[in-house]
């Protein structure tokens, strides 16, 4: 039996690159959830944290929803 171990080293380090980016996007949208409170709050404009939120969140979707498009093949 043989092992390709770049291919194995290159897949493990492209996971857990986009784990930790997909991590960072999600506490973004957090942030931007945050931003809104603390502008309820106080008399600030809440529009800019909402569209954080919104475009972070909808990235974390879009990742999980094509990781589950690589991982299912029905839906190739």
């Amino acid at each position: 039996m043989h092992l390709d171990w770049s291919a194995l080293g290159e897949v493990a380090a492209v996971s857990t690159g986009v784990t930790v980016a997909v991590v960072v996007v999600f506490a973004l949208g957090v942030l931007g959830l945050a931003r809104v409170e603390s502008a309820r709050e106080g008399d600030g404009t809440h529009t800019l944290g909402f569209a954080q939120a919104g475009i972070c969140f909808l990235a974390c979707a879009a990742v999980v929803a094509y990781g589950i498009y690589l991982i299912v093949p029905r839906f190739h």
